[in-house]
């Protein structure tokens, strides 16, 4: 991925991350402020503001790296996938809990109490992080956020064997441009959130993400048959085989996540866009 890539280098003119120093032109350079994510998501846009175009999200758990606070905005960019942009500081924590687990589930609510009875503080989606308190029952304390059902945890060094599994679990869920959790994302979203279940964290958009896995994946562009597990890729989307002839994605088509014969979903695109790119298959 080109070090050049104007959507992970947190630099302007006028400021960029100390890192940066000597690999690109700014008034000053300042080291970053990590800060936690404490809501259960909230995007990161272009521009300060509630209209600044959104293109990526941040979970609960994540850290955001901030270089500048504006009018109750935060300039910096994610730890987890590198993407810069601008968060509402109201989403933010200056207090950072080191995450030992994560949310399995599609989605689980963090109750105020160990008692599915008590008042929901917060409905968590998958890949969400925390760290772990007191134990009663069958739920965890994920502190900050509430009590969760164990159930639904995993520490972040268990994964799933089955990422296609993973990404089937969103089936339906709605299209989000910019979006990664089950109540809303887009088609690297999908792809992205799956692969990290499964312990593979890749970049977030599908350019990046197609440039990543022809580095660690079998390209199997050349193949007829398609498999379970196959990523494929066209300019500017992405998708994922679920088994030789049906496919699994996030698009603006059908405006949520849907499976479909791949011959239709292919003339599809292609006819709007261009043919397929390239598939890449894990080793």
């Amino acid at each position: 991925m080109s070090v050049l890539d104007s959507r992970l280098i947190p630099a302007r003119p006028d400021l960029a991350a100390s890192h940066l120093k000597g690999q690109v032109e700014a008034e000053r350079f300042v080291d970053p402020v990590d800060m936690q994510a404490v809501v259960p998501s909230s995007f990161i846009r272009r521009e300060p503001g509630l209209k600044g175009a959104v293109d990526d999200q941040l979970l609960a758990g994540d850290i955001f790296a901030v270089l500048e606070e504006r009018n109750g905005w935060a300039w910096g960019f994610s730890r987890a996938d590198g993407y810069v942009g601008w968060v509402e500081l109201s989403s933010l924590s200056a207090s950072v809990n080191p995450s030992d687990h994560r949310i399995s589930a599609l989605r689980s609510y963090a109750f105020s109490e160990p008692d599915l009875k008590s008042r929901p503080n917060m409905l968590l989606t998958m890949n969400s992080k925390f760290k772990a308190g007191r134990s009663k029952d069958q739920y965890i304390e994920a502190e900050g956020l509430g009590w969760v059902f164990k159930g639904h945890a995993q520490l972040l060094g268990e994964v799933s064997n089955d990422f296609v599994a993973v990404a089937e679990a969103f089936l339906g869920a709605p299209y989000l441009w910019g979006g990664k959790e089950s109540l809303g994302l887009d088609c690297s979203g999908l792809v992205q959130m799956a692969l990290e279940a499964a312990g593979l964290s890749v970049p977030r958009d599908a350019d990046q993400q197609e440039a990543f896995l022809q580095t660690v994946w079998e390209d199997v562009l050349s193949d007829p048959d398609r498999k379970r597990g196959d990523v494929v890729f066209w300019p500017g989307h992405v998708g994922i085989m679920t088994d030789s002839e049906h496919f699994l994605h996030a698009n603006a088509h059908t405006m949520d996540v849907t499976l479909e014969p791949f011959k239709e979903a292919e003339q599809r695109i292609c006819e709007k866009e261009n043919p397929v790119r390239s598939i890449y298959r894990p080793l």
